[in-house]
């Protein structure tokens, strides 16, 4: 089986001794620096020619920071092609002059205010962060959406009221792998998909499933129900390295990727690993 040139369009670099990142508090095995280097040893073997940074949950303030160091570990990492950043869109129309500072940076092609973790799941519906998401259109931006299984029907209307952004899925939508459930995800996913503006990344699943006793098998039907959904056009292939890490090496998910669409054409491929992400993030 060919493999084309890779685009990860899902890894994240993270350095504790520059910024903050309170989340990684309850996971020691990621509290220490993951760099660039660090990220070729792990994807030696692998031909990835182009990956997309994604913020990392650094404290807000330093949001702007973050995507300047990013932007300086691209001169000497040049595979290093786009940054999704953070911008609290909750700010509404005041999110503007941010948003204006990131455009300014030639790397960020889109935003992402990470959701999953909001215990509203109607949060992403209130007005000012509507507003909020809509000005992404303004620059150009896209939006990751972030989100776990059961905040689905809350982005689904979030989507339907941004048509001029596009939205791309982060991790399937994080259904219940562990416990094997497939419902409403699977529901919700299709009318998520139904919506022309979203894409899906298929990234971190592994984590969402048993981290030392996971199968491929175990994934299998949340692949396929993606790929009935959103077809090889709308769908990006992501490590989401090192976070991945706590269940797969990047190999493995390589791997597991390619074994569970091996029903994939090579042009069909193409567009999983390369094409599709160069479109949505402009690289």
């Amino acid at each position: 089986m060919s493999l084309p040139a890779i685009l990860d369009s899902h890894v994240h670099l993270w350095d504790p001794n520059r910024f903050q990142y309170a989340w990684l508090d309850g996971l020691p095995a990621l509290q220490r620096a993951f760099l660039p280097a660090d990220f070729a040893d792990a994807s030696a073997t692998i031909p990835v020619s182009k990956m997309i940074f994604v913020e990392c949950g650094c404290e807000r303030a330093q949001n702007q920071a973050e995507a300047d160091w990013v932007s300086s570990l691209a001169k000497t990492e040049p595979r290093l092609k786009g940054i999704v950043a953070y911008a609290p869109l909750e700010k509404g129309q005041a999110i503007r002059a941010e948003l204006d500072a990131f455009a300014r940076r030639a790397l960020v092609k889109g935003i992402r205010r990470s959701l999953q973790d909001e215990r509203d799941t109607e949060f992403c519906l209130r007005p000012q962060f509507i507003a909020g998401v809509k000005s992404l259109a303004e620059f150009g931006f896209t939006f990751d959406l972030c989100v776990r299984h059961h905040q689905l029907p809350s982005a689904i209307r979030l989507v339907e009221q941004v048509s001029q952004v596009t939205f791309v899925l982060d991790h399937f939508g994080k259904p219940e792998v562990a416990r094997g459930k497939t419902e409403p995800w699977a529901t919700d996913l299709k009318t998520l998909a139904a919506l022309p503006n979203v894409v899906c990344k298929m990234s971190g699943l592994a984590t969402e499933a048993d981290w030392k006793n996971w199968h491929p098998d175990d994934l299998k039907f949340y692949f396929e129900t993606a790929v009935e959904c959103f077809g090889f056009d709308r769908v990006l292939f992501g490590g989401d390295w090192p976070v991945a890490t706590l269940a797969t090496s990047y190999e493995l998910w390589l791997k597991t990727v390619l074994e569970l669409l091996s029903f994939a054409s090579e042009a069909d491929r193409s567009k999983l690993f390369q094409t599709n992400a160069e479109r949505v993030y402009r690289v």
